[in-house]
């Protein structure tokens, strides 16, 4: 009783990651920079580490705390990690000192999840399936291609987080 061997799904899934130790490379570069360059002299620049997920920055005004913000901008674009991976907060004054504190985003919440598989459902080939797995969302589908075109589709939307795709088999 030999059954037909039913064709394996390839699927691929859909996460919002940030290797830490890039952006800590980011923050390093950042803060060397802010050291040593003229405009930054005596105003009290410096950015560190506030927790795991969140970086404080803080200066003398509101203005070099937001050029202090651009450079660390700036440095993670060029170690390829994306924007809407870093979520800055507002400049707040604390004395005489302003701060503002960001957060590492990470993770894929519910909201998003369901906008991403509804994306899917409504635009992508029939037949591809979206799955809602803790903060990650697995696509499947039995030809590759429709996975090549969901990818496509989801690179051209902007869900307000960093998208990466992993796990492709």
């Amino acid at each position: 009783m030999n059954k037909g061997v039913a064709v394996a799904d390839s699927s691929f899934d859909v996460v919002s990651k940030v290797d830490r130790q890039e952006v800590d490379n980011a923050l390093h570069q950042a803060a060397k920079e802010l050291s040593t360059r003229f405009d930054f002299r005596n105003t009290g620049a410096s950015i560190d580490w506030s927790g795991e997920e969140a970086i404080t920055l803080t200066a003398d005004t509101e203005e070099r705390l937001l050029a202090a913000l651009e450079v660390f901008k700036e440095k993670l674009i060029r170690r390829d990690i994306s924007l809407k991976a870093f979520d800055a907060g507002e400049p707040a004054q604390s004395g005489k000192i302003y701060k503002l504190t960001g957060t590492l985003v990470q993770g894929i919440t519910t909201e998003n999840a369901k906008k991403i598989s509804k994306k899917i459902r409504d635009e992508g080939p029939k037949g591809v399936k979206a799955q809602i797995q803790g903060d990650e969302l697995r696509v499947s589908s039995k030809k590759r291609d429709d996975l090549q075109a969901i990818i496509s589709l989801l690179k051209g939307e902007d869900f307000g987080i960093a998208l990466q795709f992993v796990n492709y088999r």
